[in-house]
């Protein structure tokens, strides 16, 4: 993409203004919070503390809103707090401009490297300095500061005992979760019914796995309707995908496939009624037609072998989704449903040393993270400079806008940075009209300001500009309660935001993180997760007993994590200015294909896992062997833009050949994992093929050499998945 495509694009995406599910009650809680604060501090200390301490509460409540299942109190008090030592520190620093840029390069170089511990506590670190840039002006002694920090800490102590004692929807986000998950499965199932092998995007069932991470504490009061599900939901998948897909089950047309049509079209059904039922707390209501579909009487006539196998499993899968879903889970659910034990999550004091291991592994030139930390830093101080040595006055926001605005990928921080500019127009534009028309004095202002404030938190997920026009607007009344004038901050703001907007993206410029030169390595990282999810898969047909056998579920996250990872990476790399070194699009979109399809064949495997008294197959523990080994070595070829070879594998699939294989379902998904493999090395063979005299392009055998081309027509191909387009 060109750098004019780019920034076209990153624009469009900055001004974008997305429709979103709101939450009035939050976003009134925050306000609530935030003039709660203000009106104690006006009464008590007057409009200059009462400035610093709806920054504070301002900040604590925005620390609430950043992605998390429950909002965590904690994250208020650690926000109020490090902002109110900030503020202390810098205003002590303040009057000494080097000291004062040593702190604040320090603080800055902090705060962007916390982005390795997560977004959420980047995010927050970045808010915290940007705002600390503004309240160190406001105290004019060492017993204001004192009292500003200390009325920071009370914002955001009271922003914590708000979510406390005034919870909204206590589970909605984990019930919203879930529920989505179960959806996305009956989309799935109804698509499969027109599509034997459409695509699945696993990211709802990721979501709700991260949603029933729970404390010990919440445990404990957790509804019955969400223990549980989450496991049986994700055992449904894999059986679903083998009922319909014809490699594995039945004919693609026929008595069969109408049958399994059916199955699938209740599975679709009974999933919806447990979505709603979840989502909303609600009894389970299925239309009976669909639970007499799954209950025909008839199905073992129709179907046999893997197909009848999946078909049993799935009616059992959904029965125990029902009995979830409606808070009962009876003995016979509690065993064949998974385990209803909590994934447990670490306590917020227990993350805290593993943030700080993730921010020390991050200090290194080629980390992202560590770029950022770098860039940031320099803008920050640079803009500190430029501000103070231009003639406006409130210099400082211009580092405030490069640090909001800086985001360690590309396209974060273009898009942020017309969105902050475009916003910062409209809310000042809109302030000053109100200004001008009613003349607001210090009650007024404070009150316009929590209006603000309170949009801000209902609209900030909507898109950057409408969040940055509340801001705006709420900064302006804010100062202005404080006796600053409009005509003292609105031009110089607007201007000082532009510079700032324009310095980060120049920063980015001469100083990038590009993700383009990482494809290879994080496609490399997918295909040793996929590797090692099917030779986990194929290791159980080894060792039935699992004795010795590694976890597939384990295997199975890995691999998911690995792809969200890749997607990631292509979907920033898609807007970078850069030309592509090694890995293009159209190989990347193919490569991306078939390591989704390594993963799917796994998967179908996976859905017919033998019992613990079946017969071992001895073949399978050396072509699980071949499959790690080959796998890895592929990655190394990848990341050294080489072409893999999978000789090992093919050598084992062979040996295999020689010797009883329980079932058919094992032996053909065997023959697929290869062929996805043989198909990834044919999507990053990019070497032109030779020209012939006539100018035509030669023909290639499959150890890439040319072919002769007065030979006879090749022969058709014979071996498991032969038969699939």
């Amino acid at each position: 993409m060109t750098w004019l495509s780019a920034l076209k694009e990153t624009a469009r995406t900055g001004l974008t203004v997305e429709r979103k599910r709101l939450e009035p009650l939050v976003a009134a809680r925050g306000a609530a919070g935030l003039a709660l604060v203000i009106g104690l501090s006006l009464t008590l200390f007057g409009p200059a503390v009462a400035a610093s301490s709806a920054f504070g509460a301002f900040q604590a409540a925005i620390a609430t809103f950043q992605r998390s299942w429950r909002p965590r109190p904690e994250l208020a008090l650690a926000s109020g707090t490090s902002l109110a030592v900030s503020t202390f520190l810098g205003y002590l620093t303040g009057s000494h401009l080097l000291l004062f840029l040593a702190l604040l390069s320090l603080w800055t170089f902090l705060s962007g490297l916390s982005w390795a511990a997560g977004p959420t506590v980047g995010i927050i670190a970045s808010s915290n300095v940007a705002i600390m840039l503004v309240t160190v002006t406001l105290p004019t002694s060492v017993a204001e500061a004192a009292g500003h920090a200390a009325m920071m800490i009370v914002g955001g102590c009271v922003q914590a005992a708000l979510v406390v004692l005034f919870p909204v929807r206590r589970w909605g986000a984990h019930r919203d979760a879930l529920a989505d998950a179960l959806a996305a499965e009956a989309d799935y199932a109804r698509r499969l019914r027109h599509d034997p092998v459409a695509p699945f995007d696993p990211e709802p069932l990721m979501a709700a796995r991260d949603a029933a991470r729970i404390t010990p504490r919440q445990a404990r009061s957790r509804p019955a309707e969400l223990r549980g599900s989450r496991g049986v939901a994700e055992r449904i998948r894999p059986v679903l995908a083998s009922l319909a897909d014809p490699a594995v089950g039945v004919p693609d047309e026929g008595r069969e496939r109408d049958r399994v049509r059916e199955i699938l079209a209740a599975a679709g059904t009974v999933l919806d009624a447990a979505a709603r039922a979840i989502r909303h707390g609600e009894p389970v209501r299925v239309a009976p037609a669909a639970l007499a579909a799954l209950k025909t009487p008839d199905t073992g006539a129709i179907l046999t072998g893997p197909a009848y196998r999946a078909s049993a499993r799935l009616a059992a899968l959904l029965r125990d989704v029902l009995e979830t879903a409606g808070g009962a889970r009876t003995e016979e659910a509690r065993l064949t449903g998974g385990p209803a034990d909590p994934l447990l999550r670490p306590t917020f004091p227990a993350l805290v040393p593993s943030g700080l291991r993730a921010m020390r592994a991050a200090l290194r030139h080629e980390s992202p993270i560590a770029r950022h930390a770098i860039r940031v830093t320099a803008v920050a101080a640079a803009g500190y400079l430029l501000g103070t040595w231009l003639p406006f006055g409130h210099g400082y926001w211009a580092p405030m806008a490069a640090v909001m605005v800086l985001r360690p990928d590309f396209s974060q921080t273009y898009s942020r940075a017309v969105a902050r500019f475009g916003g910062t127009l409209v809310g000042v534009a809109l302030a000053t009209g109100l200004v001008q028309l009613a003349h607001p004095g210090t009650a007024l202002s404070a009150a316009v300001a929590v209006v603000c404030a309170g949009l801000m938190y209902l609209l900030m997920r909507t898109g950057q500009v409408a969040a940055q026009a509340c801001v705006s607007a709420y900064v302006v009344f804010l100062l202005g309660m404080g006796g600053q004038q409009w005509t003292q901050t609105v031009p110089e703001r607007v201007i000082l935001t532009l510079l700032g907007g324009v310095l980060a993206m120049i920063a980015y410029a001469l100083y990038p993180a590009w993700e383009t030169p990482r494809l290879r390595t994080r496609l490399a990282d997918w295909l040793i997760e996929d590797g090692r999810y099917a030779a986990a898969v194929v290791d159980h047909y080894a060792d039935p007993g699992g004795g010795e056998s590694p976890d597939v579920r384990e295997a199975l996250l890995a691999a998911r994590d690995a792809r969200v990872a890749w997607q990631e990476a292509s979907d920033r790399a898609k807007n970078e200015p850069v030309r592509h070194r090694g890995l293009s699009r159209a190989t990347a979109a193919d490569a991306e294909e078939c390591l989704a399809q390594l993963g799917r064949v796994a998967m179908l495997m996976e859905a017919h896992l033998p019992d613990r008294d079946a017969t071992p197959v001895p073949a399978a523990a050396r072509l699980a062997d071949a499959l790690r080994k080959a796998t890895e070595q592929g990655a190394k070829a990848v990341r050294e833009r080489r072409v893999p070879e999978w000789d090992a594998v093919r050598t084992a699939l062979a040996e295999w050949d020689g010797e009883g294989v329980p079932d058919r379902v094992v032996r053909r998904g065997a023959g697929l994992l290869l062929e996805a493999l043989e198909d990834l090395s044919e999507a990053l063979d990019t070497t032109p093929p030779p020209m012939l005299v006539d100018g035509t392009s030669a023909r290639t055998g499959p150890d890439g050499r040319p072919e002769d081309p007065k030979d006879p027509k090749d022969p058709p191909p014979t071996g498991p998945g032969a038969d699939r387009s």
